[in-house]
């Protein structure tokens, strides 16, 4: 992680010898301190965590559930706690099985904050569930343009494909997610899954 505060920096004092008759040579005066390190962003303090928490799905043994749920909170999280909010209206919405409310929710959201990855994958989300494929994938790719290791967006990027029957592609996506988190199990299931498909069986 970055350093918040940068350490100020002194030239040692040079002692150089006197010769015999000649001016004592003065000491260099101190090099001038370096200018403090500007603070962070939210949005870099966030980056730099997710990156800490992405190296740790990687190391055996770990618990993936927790690191994972700590991972979500990140991407749910915004500049903009009216962002926030409004991601939770439309969260609510979804599971209160009220789409049509969601969906203008999500609009809002994104036409305000065009930046907020987890709004994106919010309303691909919706629009998996509403069974409209190619918006939804047309709103992963804005995800994944964001935040290319959203493992859920290549999840649900893989789910939507196999729902067209691109086994090629679903596989490339679902390979793609476990690449960025080789903890998901229901990942592993679909790609264990197509091969019967491929195969016939």
């Amino acid at each position: 992680m970055r350093a918040l505060i940068a350490l100020l920096a002194f030239l040692a004092l040079s002692s150089g010898a006197v010769a015999e008759d000649a001016p004592a040579v003065s000491a260099a005066p101190p090099a001038a301190a370096a200018p403090p390190a500007k603070p962070q962003k939210p949005a870099e303090i966030r980056a730099d965590q997710l990156d800490v928490l992405f190296a740790e799905l990687h190391k055996p043994g770990v618990e993936s559930d927790a690191v994972e749920e700590k991972i979500w909170a990140l991407w749910d999280s915004s500049d903009s706690p009216t962002a926030e909010v409004l991601l939770r209206q439309a969260t609510l919405a979804i599971q209160d099985a009220a789409p049509a409310e969601a969906l203008s929710i999500l609009n809002r959201l994104i036409g305000a904050n065009p930046d907020f990855a987890e709004a994106w994958n919010k309303r691909a989300t919706l629009y998996f569930m509403m069974k409209k494929d190619d918006a939804a994938l047309a709103d992963i790719a804005k995800v994944l343009d964001l935040e290319p290791r959203h493992f859920g967006a290549l999840a649900g990027k893989g789910m939507i494909l196999e729902r067209q029957k691109k086994y090629a592609e679903a596989r490339t996506a679902y390979e793609e997610a476990l690449a960025v988190n080789p903890n998901l199990d229901d990942v592993k299931a679909a790609l264990k899954e197509l091969d019967r498909v491929e195969q016939g069986i």
